[in-house]
């Protein structure tokens, strides 16, 4: 079934070692490992944010236009992507917030999650 929450993302996150929840801004949910901000839902529940490799960006919204945009012409310069959140189905989300979180994390950290 596709679309997923911000109840899906926390489930997800809170799993993860390091992971904290913060709401900023009074709207917006981020997913954090100390500084870095590795997923962050708006008080819509649309679009989520997540850290993805900049130079793997452009080919996944090109592949799949329906599911991924393009940050922000601020937020061009981190390793970030926005991603629908009705077009994506949970499987699709673990592999989203369980990869952008490895990008914040060591890598003995990252090894204790398959």
């Amino acid at each position: 079934m596709k679309g997923v929450t911000l109840d899906d993302v926390r489930q997800i996150a809170i799993e993860l070692p390091r992971t904290t929840e913060h709401l900023m801004r009074g709207d917006v949910t981020k997913f954090k490992v100390k500084q870095l901000v590795y997923a962050a839902v708006g008080p819509t529940e649309e679009v989520m944010g997540v850290a993805f490799p900049k130079l793997e960006r452009a080919a996944m919204v090109e592949s799949e236009p329906q599911k991924f945009t393009m940050p922000s012409q601020g937020d061009l310069r981190y390793n970030w992507i926005h991603v629908y959140m009705a077009e994506i189905d949970e499987a699709e989300l673990r592999e989203l917030v369980v990869e952008g979180w490895r990008m914040c994390v060591p890598k003995f950290i990252s090894a204790l999650v398959p």
